[in-house]
């Protein structure tokens, strides 16, 4: 069987719409109301265009991704529409669930048209699969890719993501000391535990300019560093290098025009913002000869040092009051991929390599 790219991403995105359904998880409780009954209730009195199309269009791209894993890992195209049905399924799990959070309403409606949404990216893959769009892509993956690169493909697509999730130093991602340790300060509260906590007489200091000029270096490096393990040749890793860099800036772009409007899409753009993505792609462009190997080092090594580095950066007011805006659902369609996603790709990065880096030569 097939080892589909597919199937991870599509556990992804079904991790991001159960968190998206049960935000914001807390004060379940049994309302008297039976799981199912909102199949039978009346159609709701206010309903607009956009609770339509959110509802279709967040469910396409699941349905898809499970059209696809399921046809390339070969299964039979009438075994594959098996695939839109669990997703179908999982909707009506996530409906029923909402029945016991007094903050969330579950809705028939809701039902239907996330149900269309998957059927209809299921469709998608099918017509892809009919136009031969997944045999150039298993010809493309094969051309740009070594075997058994599926981990290092699904990190690389979900670097971006991300970069969506606001940040106290640009390109950061991975910053959680301090809010696990304030998650630990609530918990251990009034224990006998509380005094092992470590404790700060001021808060952390601000990044010196060469400091998060090094964060940013890192932040475009190790993403590149981990492209060039898993693709083959030198040229394809300096386009790779060009995509990076290009996605970091206009990502990030993106992240502050949602966060602060428009106009402030470019303040992040700093002079040690710009420094250090000269610096990072050069670096990058040194490094794409180089063998694999030594390039999961690099990167276990950047890596380290970055998440030193960032974990003792702090959170401006500023950015406190737009991690606030976003965590009080203002972007909650799309917040909890992000949010997630930039707290944990460099750790989910790190464990990657760390498996990878003692596999067996690999053919490049």
């Amino acid at each position: 069987m097939h080892k589909s790219t597919a199937w991870p991403l599509a556990a992804l995105y079904a991790a991001l719409v159960v968190y998206a359904s049960l935000f914001p998880f807390w004060e379940w409780r049994d309302q008297g109301v039976a799981t199912w009954e909102y199949l039978l209730a009346p159609s709701p009195r206010y309903w607009t265009g956009f609770d339509v199309a959110i509802n279709v269009i967040g469910y396409v791209p699941l349905g898809l991704l499970v059209g696809l894993g399921a046809l390339r890992s070969g299964w039979r195209r009438p075994s594959a529409w098996w695939g839109p049905v669990g997703v179908m399924l999982l909707s009506l799990l996530m409906e029923g669930l909402q029945s016991y959070l007094p903050s969330r309403v579950p809705s028939r409606e809701d039902f239907l048209l996330n149900a269309l949404g998957g059927w209809s990216g299921a469709a998608l893959a099918f017509v892809l699969e009919r136009a031969g769009a997944i045999d150039q892509w298993n010809a493309l993956r094969s051309r740009w890719f070594v075997p058994h690169s599926r981990g290092g493909i699904v990190l690389l697509c979900t670097w971006p993501v991300g970069l969506l999730f606001p940040s106290a130093v640009p390109l950061g991602q991975g910053q959680v000391v301090e809010r696990l340790q304030g998650l630990l300060t609530v918990v251990l509260e009034d224990s006998r535990f509380e005094a092992w906590l470590p404790q700060r007489a001021t808060g952390p200091l601000p990044l010196a300019p060469g400091t998060e000029m090094l964060c940013v270096v890192l932040g475009l490096l190790i993403p590149c560093l981990l492209g060039f393990c898993v693709v083959r040749a030198a040229w394809r890793r300096a386009v790779l290098v060009g995509v990076a860099l290009a996605f970091a800036v206009l990502v990030s772009g993106l992240s502050a025009a949602l966060s602060w409007g428009p106009v402030h899409a470019w303040a992040w753009m700093d002079g040690p913002a710009q420094a250090g993505l000269w610096v990072g792609t050069l670096l990058a462009l040194l490094l794409v000869v180089a063998p694999w190997r030594a390039n999961a080092a690099l990167a276990l090594l950047a890596l380290g040092v970055y998440l030193s580095l960032l974990n003792q950066a702090p959170e401006g007011p500023y950015f406190a009051q737009t991690l606030q805006l976003w965590e009080q659902g203002r972007f909650i369609r799309f917040n909890g991929l992000a949010q997630w996603v930039g707290w944990l790709w460099p750790y989910a990065a790190l464990v990657y390599l760390l498996g990878y880096i003692g596999r067996p030569p690999l053919k490049t």
